[in-house]
């Protein structure tokens, strides 16, 4: 067990996620055991209110789980210091940013809070991966631009190059394209897929765009009212775990379409 720890950068065992009021418990979601390799790209998927973000925020330790353990590189993430954890994950929400004067350039460079000094100074190496995280996601040209100026895909962009420039081995993200159009839906999947593949990065993300996610992904993580699921996309189709995503009498899985169609 030990050994196959180590070569997953993530690792949940017997999780139950939920909220704590009092001595009152809500849990969500429970018995979640499962890992990612190094380098993957992993869709979660299910209903609105089945849990998803309750998951990725206590993999990010935004929320603390109920009960069981997470592991990032084989080590609980309770062992981390803050500080620590934050140069092995990145986290990319969705929420509005409040009103603010930042550039993108200054936005982008928060991400290497977790490795400058008190004062925050910058060095060279600082620049050149702010450098490379502008590079690979094409928003060079918005660095001087107001964040409050930018449109829904270029401020989504913008958010995903500060990850980068976090330069952590695992980013996780909450539905980033919810207010997208459909170019700029794929052009965020293709740079989170080129992400993991060329820059070696372990991508986890919760979406509804289930049909990109099966063609891009190479894991899917399904939630559902009865069972948590993981497997690779052909696996979960060939399997019919897809069918039970959704408890609706209005769509199914087409197993030969690949996709979700009206009855």
């Amino acid at each position: 067990m030990e050994s196959t720890e180590k070569k997953l950068l993530l690792s949940i065992s017997n999780a139950s996620i939920g909220y704590r009021s009092g001595k009152k418990e809500n849990c969500v979601a429970k018995g979640i055991s499962v890992g990612i390799q190094p380098g993957n790209l992993v869709c979660l998927l299910g209903k609105n209110g089945i849990g998803k973000s309750t998951l990725l925020r206590s993999i990010s330790k935004v929320q603390p789980l109920l009960s069981g353990s997470i592991f990032i590189k084989g080590k609980n993430i309770l062992d981390y210091s803050p500080r620590e954890f934050s140069k092995v994950m990145s986290l990319v929400l969705t929420e509005k940013l409040p009103e603010s004067n930042l550039t993108v350039f200054e936005l982008i460079a928060l991400g290497r809070q977790p490795y400058t000094d008190w004062l925050g100074n910058m060095t060279q190496s600082d620049a050149d991966i702010i450098e490379k995280a502008l590079k690979a996601t094409h928003t060079n040209h918005l660095t001087g631009q107001r964040i409050n100026e930018l449109s829904d895909g270029q401020l989504q962009k913008v958010l995903i190059a500060r990850a980068i420039a976090q330069d952590t081995e695992c980013i996780i993200l909450d539905e980033p394209t919810a207010h997208l159009d459909i170019h700029h839906k794929i052009e965020t999947f293709t740079l989170l897929k080129k992400l993991a593949k060329e820059f070696g990065k372990t991508i986890l993300i919760s979406t509804h765009e289930i049909q990109i996610a099966l063609q891009l992904a190479d894991e899917l993580w399904l939630m559902n009212d009865n069972k948590f699921i993981a497997n690779s996309p052909e696996y979960l189709i060939e399997n019919n775990a897809l069918d039970h995503l959704f408890s609706s009498d209005l769509i199914r899985f087409d197993k030969n379409l690949k996709q979700f169609i009206i009855k």
